[in-house]
């Protein structure tokens, strides 16, 4: 039966389930508060460079291709995609660096340098994290988080040990060296968990890493958005920007019935939001909404982040598209944002190149960098906090590549928490929504639909499967065959 469909907001869990709702018949329009499609991944062009302002890390190409292939399209009708190599680097120090290549040989080769015997671990410890990754896609993150029996399937249950054990255990169990334990430790920062917090089985994310390789879209990750946004206007999905929702109406039956948009009603038939979980709950008189202030507030989130975006006038040595410095205590900078939230003294961070492998994103003979400290949801937010972070991160910049940076900065913008809150209508401003804990995974996250309201339907990080630009395609296929199954 055809239904008239809104969706609010515009990330990928929209856009996914805007197109699966328009191919099976529905009326479906998209409405983004936002100047741009794509909610926090947006791109900042500016003199001549473009940087990705959201989501960087191309993982898991798997699953955007199975998205694709729903729809008749490849990766390759698109973007053009070309894997790194390296992947990445992580740097521990002046002249101290350890590059992530593009195959597993050239991974267990500097394993085995750094730490001898470790590459044989390492080949077991991937065997497990392959295996754990096939049963992820395939038999678990596709399932809606309606009931706890979702999680009991015969594979599973051989696997009980992994969800009772973390990712840190396992990892220090096995390898000695610090240096290798942080790089093992890494993707679980895409779950927004610690590694001592998180289920063993999430070491499924070092296949996605060391196993399918990091790649990147010509002309940046927007390039996605464009692709997804093509496909769900031949669908036929109608999007409407600047466009932001003030309430959501629900009738006396208990459904929802319309939304308000700039003081006028659109009546339809389903409500879908793919904006912020909590912000959409907001939007409902406090009788419908399902889950608390309190509620919320005791929930483990994602990190948010300080973002810097700067164009610099020269090429830059030493460095790779995507690049972690963990020249630092790495526990000690966890700390400062899970257990006891604080600017952290000493912070870990991120630095992102794309110029590099990608001449398309600054101009000639120059470079893009996108630098990432990730830090806890709800920080003040200051001018002078910012200002503080950029001069002391720069300064690490420098001594780490031993080159001059600061003089040939043309331009830096910054972006966090408060920019997360006015923006995206961030909880706390946090940057990568609900951790993935073991008690926040599957059916203990907020759910699809409401319990509340009729009709009500909601999807992305706050939501199955959890946070990352894959599970968010994944999202939006869950709620989209949910609605299909109620209509």
């Amino acid at each position: 039966m055809k239904r008239k469909i809104a969706i609010i907001g515009s990330g990928f869990s929209s856009l996914s389930a805007a197109s699966y709702l328009a191919k099976a018949g529905h009326e479906v329009d998209v409405y983004e508060k936002n100047s741009s499609l794509g909610g926090r991944a947006r791109q900042l062009k500016k003199n001549g460079f473009t940087f990705d302002m959201g989501p960087s890390w191309y993982w898991m190409p798997d699953v955007f291709e199975s998205f694709y292939n729903d729809f008749g399209k490849t990766t390759s009708d698109l973007y053009e995609l070309e894997r790194l190599d390296p992947g990445y680097q992580v740097v521990f120090g002046d002249k101290d660096a350890i590059p992530i290549g593009d195959s597993l040989e050239k991974i267990y080769t500097v394993f085995e340098k750094e730490e001898p015997g470790s590459s044989e671990k390492l080949r077991r410890f991937m065997a497990r994290a392959k295996e754990n990754y096939d049963i992820a896609i395939k038999d678990l993150v596709y399932r809606p988080g309606l009931s706890p029996l979702e999680l009991v399937t015969p594979v599973t249950i051989r696997k009980i040990n992994y969800f009772l054990s973390t990712i840190k255990k396992d990892v220090y169990k096995e390898f000695k060296s610090p240096k290798l334990r942080q790089i093992l430790q890494f993707p679980v920062l895409f779950l927004g968990a610690k590694p001592s917090n998180t289920p063993s089985f999430y070491n499924f994310m070092n296949w996605a890493d060391f196993g399918l390789g990091t790649w990147h879209p010509k002309n940046g990750m927007y390039r996605i958005v464009e692709g997804m946004v093509s496909i769900a206007s031949e669908m036929g999905v109608r999007f409407h920007t600047h466009s932001s929702v003030e309430k959501i109406e629900v009738n006396s039956q208990g459904k929802a019935e319309g939304l308000i948009i700039e003081g006028k009603k659109i009546s339809v038939d389903i409500i879908l939001s793919g904006a912020d979980y909590h912000h959409t709950e907001g939007l409902l008189d406090p009788k419908y909404r399902v889950y608390s202030e309190s509620y919320w507030d005791k929930k483990v989130f994602a990190p948010s982040s300080l973002l810097f975006y700067i164009g610099l006038s020269k090429k830059i040595k030493e460095v790779y598209h995507h690049n972690l410095f963990f020249d630092v205590d790495f526990d000690r900078h966890a700390q400062a944002i899970y257990d006891k939230p604080k600017w952290p003294d000493n912070p870990l961070f991120y630095a992102n190149f794309p110029s590099v492998s990608d001449p398309t994103m600054a101009p000639k003979g120059k470079e893009a960098c996108f630098l990432l400290i990730p830090i806890a949801p709800g920080l003040e937010d200051t001018p002078e906090l910012r200002k503080h972070y950029y001069e002391l991160i720069m300064d690490r910049l420098e001594k780490l590549t031993g080159q001059e940076l600061k003089t040939y900065v043309e331009f830096y913008e910054s972006f966090c928490v408060n920019d997360f809150i006015e923006t995206y209508n961030s909880y706390k401003g946090n940057a990568y929504g609900l951790a993935n804990t073991l008690l926040q995974t599957a059916f203990l996250r907020p759910k699809l639909k409401s319990k509340k309201v009729k009709d009500l339907f909601f999807t992305g990080q706050l939501t199955v499967p959890g946070p990352g630009v894959p599970p968010a395609l994944i999202s939006g296929k869950l709620v989209a065959e949910l609605i299909q199954k109620g209509t």
